[in-house]
């Protein structure tokens, strides 16, 4: 089975000569990148629901093995109670149409207010929610990581539904100092949560938020090779999903962690020689 492996976004202002190639759009970066990684964070979806025609756009420039893992809009995630919040869930998904057949995971990331009082609501959620579609859930509040009565809920239900839980590792950025903007900034948006490593669906989701510095993301990540492997060989598909505090070396260290998996990336295109034109 599959390992899909990408990182948060597509474009950022640092990769091209590295990840991507100089001189385009940010609007052609989607195709540099696809020709590395197969799936992405589909963050901006979290903001807004993207238009029809970008929908179409983003489908024609990746290949037909690509995975989008769009996040549900805030208006059904963080609005209001999540039962009600049922009719704004699939109207999204069926924005997302041009993209059924390359949707990985549908990602509902909760805040940290949502606590055990929402679960009944989630329930809800998840039971209208199409079955043809692999469905993720971040969850934040401290009960859900107390390994008490809230926290076996929580995964009994998700196993019951099928539906993911997302597995995040934010233990590299909190590990040091925030010495730099980046660092600083990381330690205040990233959610400092305990990494509790359970599969409660077909397709696990992992987002490692790393250090800055390659070299001190390796204790943290070298662990987590044998549980993905694990997965692997049981067959399922695994979602990992690499950044960094302010990603520029987010796509080194996914290089890294693939090697390690036995699982290279192909060369990014920014680093490819630029061809050389004929003197005649």
């Amino acid at each position: 089975m599959p390992l899909y492996l990408g990182l948060s976004q597509w474009s950022h202002a640092g990769w091209p000569g590295n990840l991507l190639s100089r001189g385009l759009k940010s609007t052609e970066h989607l195709a540099d990148y696809a020709k590395v990684f197969n799936t992405v964070e589909g963050n901006t979806s979290f903001y807004g629901v993207p238009d029809t025609h970008s929908l179409q756009r983003w489908e024609a420039m990746t290949g037909p093995d690509f995975r989008f893992t769009f996040k549900f809009p805030s208006a059904v995630s963080h609005q209001g109670r999540l039962a009600d919040n049922i009719d704004p869930a699939l109207a999204f998904i069926e924005q997302l149409t041009p993209l059924h057949h390359k949707l990985g995971q549908l990602m509902l990331q909760l805040p940290a207010a949502c606590g055990p009082e929402q679960l009944d609501g989630l329930a809800q959620l998840l039971d209208a929610l199409p079955n043809e579609f692999e469905i993720g859930v971040e969850v934040r509040h401290p009960a859900f990581f107390a390994k008490g009565e809230a926290e076996r809920r929580l995964n009994r239900l998700l196993l019951e539904q099928s539906a993911n839980r997302i597995i995040m590792d934010s233990r590299p950025v909190f590990a040091v100092p925030a010495t730099t903007p980046a660092l600083a900034d990381a330690q205040q948006k990233k959610p400092k949560v305990p990494v509790h490593i359970i599969s409660t669906g077909k397709t696990p989701v992992v987002r490692f938020i790393g250090n800055p510095s390659l070299a001190a993301n390796t204790p943290f990540w070298q662990p987590w090779l044998p549980r993905l492997q694990g997965w692997l060989n049981e067959g399922k598909s695994v979602y990992l999903f690499v950044h960094t505090a302010d990603n520029m070396q987010a796509p080194l260290l996914a290089a890294t962690i693939a090697e390690a998996l036995n699982a290279p990336l192909p060369a990014f295109p920014g680093q490819k020689p630029e061809a050389q034109g004929s003197l005649f």
